[in-house]
């Protein structure tokens, strides 16, 4: 580890005391959203503490170890430890630099998933229908709830488009790479001359916004819809106007949702998912703009950059950002989306320290 990031690291670990005294403070304490903000970093800086004082422990353990190499009686025994110990000071040192990566402050939020069909006509419905069925079973094993907010069926199976919204525990922080275009090659059912096809869908993960720091929404900015829902709900559903359409006059953006029987939760739903398209379309500016500073893992942003191939006559996965191939195609379409997402975890992380590594050494 570089001097200059082990100051960094140092110098993290010394502020866990001044969060901690900032927390008792009055001030602190009646102030909600500052009080969250510091708990959860003093959360952080206390786990990275931890693995600080563990990784000096083994420094001073490796020195005393090295010593023992000259004693003909305990250097065998000192070798095998001395293994021991490097292995596990170089696997906290990999811990301590991801304490160095800036926290995303979305990576709690829960998220809105909307999958697309794309070029392909019923073949891309059906994968867009294959993708969300992937997300739902990731879902299920990370203890997620996840519903549906609205759905446009295909004409022979499978979603023209489906808008969920995926509530649980670190939801952004794992899907937040799955935003852009999705492209699968296969052999259609219908097709007699058993010829390969390729069709797409396109994906966006939104993080829902937290109500203190959601957009504000100018009532007359706003066109309100109401209408009979059509989606699973049984006879009730369809006797009310409960169904809730919202258009934001000044973007044109349209959302809505009609899997609630009450209107009221319709509307509350829909209107969190126009803050989250809004916030969606403001990130996507910033980064537009400030993408041409440093190279981006998970490129633009835009969900029609091509970001994964599933190939089933190979049966294989290549995501194309971090050039990863996986010939797991069963296992990843079955919800086991960690083989995709902790490289492209791994890599991100790589590459924010790589950054961080250059302006210290400047």
């Amino acid at each position: 580890m570089s001097p200059n990031l082990l100051e960094k690291i140092r110098r993290l670990a010394d502020r866990r005391e001044e969060v901690e005294a900032e927390l008792s403070t009055p001030e602190v304490a009646e102030d909600a959203q500052r009080f969250a903000r510091l708990g959860q970093e003093y959360a952080r800086l206390e786990a990275l503490s931890e693995r600080y004082g563990e990784w000096a422990r083994l420094g001073e353990e490796v020195a005393n170890l090295e010593q023992l190499l000259s004693d003909p009686e305990m250097a065998e025994m000192a070798r095998e430890e001395l293994d021991t110990a490097h292995a596990r000071r170089e696997a906290l040192e990999q811990e301590l630099l991801g304490y160095l990566v800036p926290p995303d402050s979305r990576d709690q939020a829960n998220v809105f998933l909307e999958i697309r069909a794309g070029t392909g006509g019923d073949e891309a419905a059906l994968f867009a229908g294959d993708l969300f069925r992937m997300y739902s079973r990731y879902a299920e094993a990370q203890n997620w709830r996840i519903e549906i907010l609205s759905q446009s069926d295909g004409e022979h199976g499978g979603f023209k488009e489906v808008i969920a919204r995926v509530e649980g525990a670190d939801v952004f922080a794992r899907l937040k790479f799955e935003s852009g275009g999705h492209r699968v090659q296969r052999v259609p059912e219908t097709e007699a001359g058993g010829r390969i096809h390729t069709s797409a869908a396109t994906v966006a993960v939104m993080p829902e916004q937290k109500e203190m720091e959601a957009i504000e929404i100018n009532p007359n900015d706003l066109r309100v819809d109401t209408y009979r829902s059509s989606g699973a709900g049984g006879q009730h559903v369809n006797k009310t106007d409960s169904a809730v359409r919202l258009t934001h006059l000044p973007t044109g953006i349209v959302v809505e949702c009609q899997q609630e029987r009450s209107q009221h939760k319709n509307r509350a739903r829909a209107m969190a998912f126009l803050q989250a398209r809004l916030e969606e379309a403001e990130r996507s500016k910033r980064q537009a703009s400030e993408a041409a500073t440093r190279r981006q893992l998970v490129g633009s942003g835009d969900r029609s950059e091509r970001i994964r191939t599933y190939n089933f006559p190979q049966g294989r996965v290549t995501d194309h950002r971090i050039n990863l191939t996986l010939y797991q195609l069963d296992r990843v379409l079955a919800g086991e989306l960690d083989l995709v997402v902790d490289p492209l975890w791994a890599e991100y992380q790589a590459d924010q320290l790589a950054a961080l590594s250059e302006s210290a050494d400047r």
